[in-house]
């Protein structure tokens, strides 16, 4: 899976330097690490189950992904894929992947994936690759400015921070020592991050600095954008609840598309903004828009996700 196309060194998405390929990141080695079963099959594991108890949806997006790739020649990229969740993974057991060879062409390949358990499929997948091809039509929009991570709290930082608050320890302390539990092989710094009284009037808003743990390094292309697969997925759907978190507490919520743009290319172990906004929800449904950006301004990749957001109306005095 290695690859030509790689970000230009000095693309300014540092903040980590190269280090030995002993510190490989947990999401190259293993959760996307699929074991070859037959021609164009392949068993995947877990490695993180949300609270919830099913499978995280980045999981099975990235590892899909693997899967299509392992059936195209080194000189062609993902530069889209469409997937629908249909039914519920079980955390118990292996996702087993097949792969369609749909069409092969000159410029252009598409492949069809699946993915089963106990039988049935609980994923689908299409995914297009592209042979490299210039063109003098371009443009896009701009980055949003915002503080470099280096400025920023990450995750835990914050969380440790929240809990330190009374009122939002008094308010929300189930819900925050769960954050503070999960062990996902992402690194996260929110930018902007709620005070108490900004949760009460958010917009379906959010952007934070994300990037994988450990090392992947620059020259496997197509596993970079697995690995994007695999990140773009987390606190993503989130976004449509931020405007409501304090009337409506989450009682069912799982995805149920998801579709992302490769634009240029990018590492996914070095800092990228994941800028994500909710232009729309009803319906017991969610719309979530994000968009990538390499921190040199490039805009990398673009994702779109529907899903199912089921509430109970919030109580004053909830343990959440």
């Amino acid at each position: 899976m290695s690859s030509p196309q790689t970000p230009e060194d000095g693309q300014g998405c540092g903040g980590r330097g190269d280090p030995p390929g002993d510190l490989r990141s947990v999401l190259v080695t293993s959760v996307l690490n699929l074991e070859p079963l037959d021609e164009d099959l392949f068993r995947g594991r877990h490695y993180w189950v949300p609270a919830s108890k099913r499978l995280f949806g980045g999981q099975i997006v990235g590892q899909a992904l693997v899967a299509a790739a392992k059936s195209v020649s080194e000189d062609v990229h993902v530069h889209s894929l469409h997937c629908y969740f249909v039914r519920a993974g079980d955390p118990k057991v292996p996702v087993l992947y097949q792969v369609e060879r749909t069409r092969t062409g000159s410029s252009f390949s598409v492949r069809s994936v699946k993915a089963v358990q106990h039988g049935k499929p609980i994923f689908i997948c299409q995914a297009s690759f592209q042979q490299a091809q210039p063109s003098p039509l371009q443009h896009q929009f701009s980055m949003p400015t915002v503080p470099p991570p280096e400025e920023l709290l990450d995750s835990e930082a914050l969380i440790d921070q929240y809990l330190r608050d009374p009122n939002l320890q008094k308010r929300y302390p189930v819900l925050l020592n769960r954050i503070a539990a999960q062990e996902v092989p992402i690194e996260i710094k929110p930018v902007n991050p709620p005070t108490l009284s900004q949760l009460q009037r958010m917009e379906p808003k959010q952007m934070f600095w994300v990037r994988a743990q450990g090392y992947i390094g620059e020259g496997d292309m197509k596993m970079h954008c697995c690995v994007a697969a695999y990140i773009s997925d987390y606190a993503f759907l989130g976004t449509a609840m931020l405007p409501h978190q304090c009337q409506h507490k989450v009682h069912f919520m799982v995805s149920l598309d998801h579709s992302m743009w490769f634009h240029a290319p990018f590492r996914a172990d070095h800092w990228m903004l994941y800028e994500c906004e909710s232009p729309w929800a009803g319906g017991s449904r969610g719309l979530v828009h994000g968009r990538l950006w390499r921190r040199d301004g490039v805009l990398a990749v673009t994702c779109a996700q529907e899903g199912v957001i089921r509430v109970k109306p919030q109580v004053s005095d909830s343990k959440l």
